[in-house]
Order: C-alpha cells, then structure tokens, then sequence
C-alpha cells in the first residue's frame, strides 16, 4: 500500500561493488536512486536514506568520521573495509547498520545486498502495520486500552484519555484508582479482569465508573492477551460511553410515562378520528366527559359521524363545515361551539382541529376545552360592566361607550348644556372625535385645550390604556358663564387585545381641586417656614456666644485686673464685686435657649420683685464697661426725670432685655463709635404707677428696613458674617421680644445702614412706695447749685433733682462760664453752696474747672464730679484738685442725695470700729451633694459663716446619716436633687416618713442646679422648706439660713 523511495549515496573509487547494486531490482513497492562521488559530500550524506561508503582506498578513520557527521539521523551506513581496517572502526561502531568485508564474489554481494532490502522492507511493513494500527484506536470514540496481570495500563488511546481527562504519559504505566480519581481500584472491575484471564474469554458487561467529573456508565468487551509461549499476560479492552444514551433513554420514558398520564388525566380532551369519521382511533377520559359519554363505545353508538350526537343541532354543520376546510397535512382551525348532556346542560367547548398524517393515512386530531364558566363570567361582567356605568352616572354628568377602532358609540347619560354635544344620532350612535373636538371647543378653557386634545387622541389612549386601565386629566371649563375645575376620566372595556371598547366621563372637581389648591398653599407655606428655621437653626451652636460673650468678658477682663492689683484690697473688692454681677447675668444667660421654648410653651413666668432703677442701671454699666473700653467706644447713660426709683419688677428680665439690647450695640458699633442709653420717667401712668422709656442708640453699622420688619423672628440675624463678622444665635431679640410683650411694655427699633440704631423700650412699673426715702436734706434748703454739664437734658434733669431736694439750683453748659459764675456769685456775696461738674466737658474737663473754683472759693464748698466712666484711675487726681465727691451717670435723685448727706453731715457720724463678723451662726448643718467641688464650696462658705458641715456623696447616705443621729444634732439639711443611688426628692420623702417626729420635721432645703419654677414647686410638694438655686448666692443662702433657723 505504501511506496518508498530510496536514496543510495555511494562514496568511493571502486566501482564494482556499485555497479553489482545498482544492477539488482527493487522490492516491490520501493525505487531507488543512486548518487556517487569518490570523495566525501556532506550535503549528498546528509540528503541519502542509506550511505555505502568503500573505505578500503581512503583513510579509514578520517573518511568514517566525516561521514558519521555528515549523515542525517535516521540514515543507514553501510561500511567497506579490509579486514585490518575494522579495528579502526570501534568509535564510530554503533553508527553503522553493517560492515561488509572488501573481497567478497559477485554472488556474495548480491546476497548481502538482497538481505539488506528484506530487512529494510520488513522495517517499513512495521511502519505501515503501527500506523495502521493507531490511526484505528485513536480515531474512534470507544475507549481502548491494555493492562497487564496487576491492572496496570500499558498502553491506552486517545478517547480513554480524553475521558480521564489526563495525557497519555500520565495514564500509561498507571492504575485505576489513579486514572479514574478515586480513592481506590473497582472491587467490580478487578474481578471482571480476573475471570477474563482465568476463562480466556471476552467478557461484555455495563460498569458504572465513578470519576472526577461525576458517575459514567460503560458497555465494556475485555479479553485476554497472550505471551509467545501462549499464556495469558494481560487484558484488552473496548469501552462504549453510554452515560448519555442511558439517560436520553430514562428521560424519553418519564416523558412518554408524563403525556401517558396527561393525556389520560388532563381538563382538555383529545380525540382522534379517521377524515371519513368512521372510526375514532383514541379519545381520552376528559373529551368523553366533556362530550357527555361514559365510554368510547357509547360514543360510537350514539352516531358518530365526525361531530358526537351531543353537539348541539345548530352548531353541527359549522363544525363539520370547519373540519372540511382542512385540505393538507398540518392545516388547523379553531372553532366555538356547544354540546348538551343527556342531562339538560349545555356545555361551551373551545375546539382545535388539526389535519395531521401518520404511516401514509390522514386524520383529524381535536382538542376540547370546556369554557362554559368562562362564558358565565363574561356575561356577568358585561352585566356588571353596565351596572357600574350607571352608578357612575350618578357623579358625572356626562357618561358615553365608544369603540376607539370605529369611533362610534353611545351616550349613557347626558345632562346639562355641555352634554348636549354627545347627543346621539337617529340611529342612537355618536363619533368620538367629532364629539370630543366640539366640546374642547367650546367649553375647555384656552389654555387647556392643547392638553385636553392629547389626552383624547385615539393614538395616545390606545397606547396608555395597554399599561393602565385608567387615564384622567384635570381641566378648566366654562360652565353657564363661570370658570370651573372639571375631570374627564377614560376606563377601557373588555378584552384591549380584541376590542379597543372606552368608557369615558365628565364630572366638576371645583370643590375638590380649590381644597388641594389651599393645602397645597398651607403646605408650601409651612415648608417654606420649616425650611427657613431650619436653616437659621443650622448655624445655632456656632453662634452661642451672641448672648453669653458680654458677661464673659467682663468676668475674664475683671479677673485679670484683679490679679493684677492684687495689693489693692480696695480695688479688688471693687472688680470682684463686678465679676459677682456679671457672673450672675452669665447664669441666666444659660437658660436663654431655654427661655425661648419656655416661652413658646408658656411655661415662663415673671417673678416681681422690688428692685431699684439705679441698681440696675449701674451693674449694665459694670457689665459693658469691659467691651466698650476694648472697643474705645464711648458709653453715655443718663437718667431724665426719673422720680420713682422704687419699683416692683422682674429683675432679671427687665436687665436681660437691657443687656441684649445694648451689647447688640456694642457689639455693631466699631472703634470710636457711640453708644448712649437714656432712662425717662413719663407722665400719664395710673396712681401708684410710672411709666418708663429707656432709650439705646448707637452710631454702629445699622440695619436695613426689610430685615428690621423681621428682626424679632427666631434664629434671625441680617447677614452677620458677610457684613460684621459678628457671630451670635439669632434668639436674642426674639426672647427680648417676648419678654417685652409678657412684662405688658412696648419695643420699637429705628434704623437705618451706616447710621446705626435706636430701640426704644417702654413699660409701666408698680411703685414700691414703702421704699422710698424723704427727698429734701433740711441742712441744704435753699441753698444755691451750680450744674456743669455740656448735655441740656442731664443739666435740666439734675437741677430738677436739686429742686426736689429743695435747693435753688442753676445750670450751664460749658466750664468757662462755670467760672464766670462763680466770680460773680463771690461779688455779691451770694455763693453757691454746692457744684455738680460733669468731668468731660468741651472746653475743660472737670478737674481743672474744680482747681479754678478752688481758687476763687476755697476749700470748704462741696463739689461733686459726675462722670459716665469709672473714676477709679482719676481718682487721686481729682482729689487733688479738690473733689468732695463722685458721682455716677446716670445719676438718679437717690444717689444725689445720698451724696449730698454724706458731704452735710460729715463728722456728725462715728466711724464704725471693728470688723463685720463673718462668722455670725452655730450649729451643724446635714448636706447631701455628689459633686466634690461643690461639696468644698459649699462648705468653705458656711464654715465662713460659722456653722461646721457633714456631707453625704448621695441621698440614702443622707437618710441613713440623719436615721443614726440624735434630734438636734443636725439644724438643717441642704439637699442637691440630681444624685445616683437616691435622688433629693426621694431622700426628702423618706427622711418625712421616719419614725422619729423630731428628725422627720427636720427643716430641708433644695439646693440645685434645677432653678426653673416647676422645680421649686416640686421641691415644696415632695416637703422641702424652700428652694436655692446654684450657683450659690452667698447673701441669699445666709438670709434664708437666717430665716430658716429662726422660725
């Protein structure tokens, strides 16, 4: 079968030997062809299948290497050479295929050579045998393979490694469990081996094999292998792959097994029957039933002639007229009709008929689906569908069918004069379109008829009404001349994929739209406040220090200075008496965002109190001074008027509405600015009343007018860091404001940007009239005053104080004039007994008009410097050039005629000698507090005071404590409310319960941080004596000790 050519490189001089070669005949299937050259061509050596090269002329060993060199691979070398010459050849010995030895016959040759053909032959036939042989097991599907007598697989083809999914080096040589990836060999298939070899048979079997990649199913044929003595060695064996025949095969049974069943057991029945109708080749147990029979035989002898005797006689010429229509195989037609039972009950079939053809004959094959209750249900929504359109009615004032297909249909109902458009035709029928564009027409709104016609387009119906059964549009209508909010509403009918059946509705929504209208505005009105609250609210935290600052200023400044002087007994005392006022406002400050919920809430009261004017006009002064000399503002106070000092008032609220009121100016006025604070007492208040007008200006940045229309809203405050850089909370006028509004007084805020502020504030005040002091000084009456004060209001106020004092007083605005005055005064003899000078004065200051007097009056004429700043630091000076006395602006008649006495009875009055006892009780005081540092201020100011103290960290210690001691032993319990283990409250509780009268009545009162009302009348409810606020007032914690301990 295969053909080789064979190319022959003869090398050498002899020629015989060639000749003799070139002479013999191939074998079959071989040529040859010859090439020669005396001398050795590598390129001839290296193309010739066989090299007979004559070495008996040459250089042996020289001409045998080269050619060795030469040669390819798979090239034979057959070497000539004398006897002697062999022992040259060792080296190169298993190169060569043979030696022939040099003197040999013709017939000798010819042997040797023709040996040399059989045996290269036979290699070939080898070849051709092997290729033969695996080109057959590597190129079919089975699975092949040879194992030796231990199972070992000496030799496999390409599908058993392809299933194995390993190469050929990693499976032969190997043994089952390895190949296959279990964990070891098959007891099943060792066995099946075993009898092979025993029997010396084939042996055919199915082997389930569990490998890697799952569970395998193959139809095996093994047999033996024999030795060259004959006895068995080894196995073969062929292996088909069955897993997916066997499966396809168990699947195609479940699934004939499954339409057995269902065909046997389905709703729909099936029935197949010759095109003759003579014979019915199956029918199953549901189209026997459907068709009204118990049998097939029943069937058959009722008439069956293509339709079942129990279709009804109007329906059966259709259904046989359908089943002739049916020409070729595969032609099919669906058809609706009814049977009757022997019964009386009329059944709806839904029928399939389908020609089909099998072994050459043709037959009808039908399905029978009983549809009779889908039937009954349609007719019941049609029925229903019409109920619901006249309860529509009832709302909508014009009710209509159309099929949008014919754009025909008919009104349900129509009233009114736009109803009139969808009145019917004599044949009781309208146009969609038509009708819809006369409407729009007429009654829709201009600009709302664009929307309208869309809406009602048939494309866009046809299109919205697939996804949702329901559209509707919101419109303005013209209705008997006026313009109303109306409804047109579409509902689609029926089946959408058969009929494209619409009904639509007119109803007025006048009432409805106008309410979602209005809440619609509520909604936006109150988001739109929500938001702007927010809003402010969202920058709150980092704007604290807008009413907490000022005090806190104070309190640092005043600390500093007196460090500072702290040699200075005097001048401490002073500053710490500022710090204690400014410490006290910083408290109540706290409670502002408090204030302002309670206030919200209604849960803040006023608390009247007496209280002095000057009192709190001089501790706003003490706590500004600080800002307003960091800043180098001028701050200018004075009272105009003010007779009644004495009144009855919310302390605190009335200094914190002042405060804020002027640390808002402080704090917009820049350097060098202005800020002055006028107090007035005005006429008209009811009998035992005042009215009173304090007036703030400042000459600082200003407001603009629309922000000052809401400046009192919460969290609002007009661009703060983009203009002044100030930050604050924005809740200070708003809590001011509200204030103002529970104290019954008024608020007024004038500005302009730029200019700066004036906010005026006016309240009526009850007069403390068991306070008051008598006003003339009898030493002084009608004696002369001089005012000097460049301001015509202090001037007119002061002198109208002296007058009240009962002094003839006169007053000028300049020194220089002052000193004029006093000159003339001395001429007549008609002094001024006293003198008022302002310090800063336009053309001298105070202190150097005081030295002028001094010169033309003497010594002995009291004068009094009245000055808006602290004298502290011109104190010695002004004595110096003759003071007697300061006063401070705002100066009220109080004041003035404290100062005045003081001058007039001077010497009259013994100093007092001795210290003030501190230390003025006794007895031993119970206090229940958890916080220690508290506990050490708590108790350093009533050891000061002279009582010694025991402390308990929490209320049952107290109890327990107070249970352990004798009556007497302790005078009185100062109770913290907020403390683990046992608060204040239940402690206080518990110790009104103990057994012993003495220690159950023991006197007890709150002392926490809790200061709001309800918490002190829950303080008296749980059987307290009475309530003290933290931070400790050491006045009030004595005054109450006081009135406590006395009872």
């Amino acid at each position: 079968m295969y053909h080789c050519c064979v190319h022959f490189y003869l090398l050498g001089d002899r020629s015989e030997i060639f000749e003799i070669i070139k002479e013999m005949p191939p074998l079959e299937h071989f040529t040859h062809e010859f090439w020669e050259s005396g001398e050795v061509d590598e390129a001839l050596a290296a193309k010739a299948n066989v090299i007979l090269a004559d070495l008996r002329d040459s250089e042996t060993k020289n001409v045998a290497d080269r050619i060795v060199s030469s040669k390819n691979k798979e090239a034979e070398l057959i070497l000539i050479a004398d006897k002697e010459q062999t022992g040259l050849l060792s080296g190169i010995l298993p190169e060569v295929k043979d030696i022939w030895i040099g003197l040999m016959t013709e017939e000798e040759i010819r042997f040797r050579f023709l040996r040399w053909q059989q045996t290269y032959k036979m290699s070939k036939d080898f070849w051709q045998t092997n290729h033969f042989f695996e080109a057959t097991i590597n190129h079919i599907p089975n699975l092949i393979w040879y194992k030796d007598k231990n199972g070992i697989h000496e030799k496999v083809n390409d599908s058993f490694c392809q299933t194995v999914n390993k190469p050929k080096h990693q499976v032969e040589g190997r043994g089952h469990a390895y190949i296959w990836d279990v964990e070891r060999d098959d007891p099943a298939c060792i066995e099946s081996e075993r009898e092979v070899m025993e029997s010396k048979k084939t042996f055919i079997s199915e082997e389930t094999i569990q490998t890697g990649a799952g569970r395998r199913t193959l139809t095996t044929y093994k047999s033996p292998l024999y030795n060259l003595d004959g006895s068995v060695m080894g196995t073969v064996g062929v292996a088909i792959d069955v897993t997916k025949e066997r499966a396809y095969k168990q699947e195609l049974t479940q699934k004939n097994q499954t339409l057995e069943k269902i065909f046997t057991s389905i709703d729909c029945g099936v029935i197949c029957h010759s095109v003759d109708g003579t014979r019915v080749l199956s029918i199953n147990k549901a189209a026997l039933k459907i068709m009204g029979y118990e049998s097939m035989d029943e069937l058959v002898k009722d008439g069956f002639d293509m339709v079942a005797g129990s279709v009804v006689e109007e329906d059966r010429e259709k259904l046989q007229e359908c089943m002739k229509k049916l020409q070729k195989e595969g032609d099919s037609v669906s058809i609706e009709y009814r049977v009757q039972h022997k019964s009386g009950e009329t059944l709806h079939i839904m029928g399939n008929i389908k020609l089909l053809q099998e072994n050459g004959e043709l037959f009808y094959q039908r399905f029978l689906l009983d549809c009779t209750a889908q039937k009954l249900q349609e007719k019941k929504n049609e029925r229903w569908q019409l109920e619901l359109i006249q309860a529509l009615g009832i709302d909508y004032s014009i009710v209509c069918y159309f099929d949008l297909d014919t754009d025909i249909g008919i009104p349900f109902r129509i009233n009114g004069e736009d109803g009139k458009i969808f009145a019917s035709d004599k044949e009781g029928k309208i146009s969609f379109q038509k009708s819809m564009e006369d409407y729009i027409q007429k009654f829709v709104h201009e600009d709302d008829r664009k929307m309208v016609r869309q809406f009602s387009s048939v494309d866009y119906l046809k299109e919205e009404l697939l996804e949702k059964g329901l559209q509707y549009v919101n419109y303005r209508a013209y209705i008997n001349g006026e313009i109303e909010y109306y409804q047109l509403k579409i509902v689609r009918t029926g089946k959408w994929s058969e009929e494209r059946g619409i009904v639509l509705g007119f109803r007025s929504v006048e009432e409805e739209i106008r309410n979602e209208i209005e809440k619609k505005n509520l909604l936006e009105d109150a988001l739109q406040q929500a938001n702007q609250a927010n809003k402010a609210k969202s920058v709150f935290l980092s704007n604290m220090s807008h009413d907490i600052r000022t005090p806190m200023n104070a309190i640092v400044g005043f600390t500093t200075l007196a460090i500072a002087h702290m040699d200075d007994k005097e001048q401490v005392a002073e500053y710490l008496k500022k710090i204690m006022t400014s410490g006290n406002h910083l408290l109540s400050l706290i409670n502002d965002v408090l204030d302002m919920s309670r206030i919200e809430s209604g849960k803040m009261h006023l608390d009247e109190k007496p209280c002095s004017l000057p009192d709190i006009l001089y501790g706003l002064r003490n706590i500004l001074l600080a800002d307003v000399h960091a800043k180098q503002l001028d701050l200018y106070m004075d009272a105009v008027d003010v007779i009644d000092e004495e009144i009855y008032c919310d302390k605190l609220r009335l200094n914190q509405v002042l405060l804020n009121l002027l640390s808002n100016a402080v704090k917009y006025t820049a350097a060098g600015g202005i800020i002055s604070m006028r107090i007035r007492e005005k006429p008209g208040a009811p009998a035992g009343y005042a009215n009173y007008e304090f007036s703030i200006r400042d000459t600082g940045i200003g407001m603009s007018e629309e922000f000052v229309s809401h400046i009192f809203e919460p969290f609002e405050r007009e661009k703060s860091s983009t203009i002044s850089g100030i930050q604050g909370t924005g809740l200070g006028m708003a809590i001011t404001k509200n204030i103002v509004d529970m104290m019954n007084g008024t608020i007024e805020v004038k500005s302009e940007q730029g200019e700066g502020t004036e906010v005026t504030v006016c309240f009526t005040f009850r007069l403390n009239s068991e306070s008051q002091e008598p006003k003339d000084i009898p030493q002084l009456k009608d004696c002369r005053a001089l005012v000097v004060d460049d301001d015509f209001n202090t001037c007119d106020s002061v002198t109208y104080m002296l007058g009240q004092i009962g002094m003839r007083a006169e007053w000028t605005l300049s020194g220089k004039e002052a000193l004029l005055r006093t000159r003339q005064a001395v001429m007549r003899d008609d002094i001024y007994d006293v003198y008022v000078i302002d310090w800063m004065l336009p053309d001298m200051n105070g202190i150097e008009v005081t030295r002028r007097i001094r010169k033309e009056m003497g010594e002995t004429v009291p004068i009094i410097l009245l000055t808006a700043y602290d004298w502290l630091d011109i104190e010695e000076e002004a004595k110096e050039a003759g003071i007697t006395a300061f006063c401070s602006k705002p100066l009220f008649l109080s004041e003035l005629r404290s100062c005045l006495h003081s001058i007039v009875n001077t010497g009259e009055e013994g100093e007092e000698t001795g210290s003030e006892q501190v230390s003025r009780h006794v007895g031993r005081i119970l206090l229940a507090e958890d916080n220690e540092l508290n506990q050490e201020i708590a108790t350093a100011i009533l050891g000061d005071a002279g009582f010694s103290t025991e402390v308990a960290d929490n209320g049952q210690i107290a109890v327990d404590m107070l249970k352990k001691s004798e009556p007497g032993y302790y005078q009185l319990v100062l109770m913290d409310v907020r403390m683990p283990v046992m608060n204040g409250y239940e402690a206080t509780r518990a110790i009104r319960k103990l057994d012993d009268p003495d220690l159950a009545s023991i006197p007890i009162l709150a002392m926490t941080a809790n200061a709001f009302e309800e918490d002190k009348q829950e303080a008296l409810n749980c059987g307290m004596n009475g309530h003290l606020a933290k931070p400790i007032d050491v006045k009030m914690l004595l005054d109450t000790l006081d009135k406590i301990l006395v009872q």
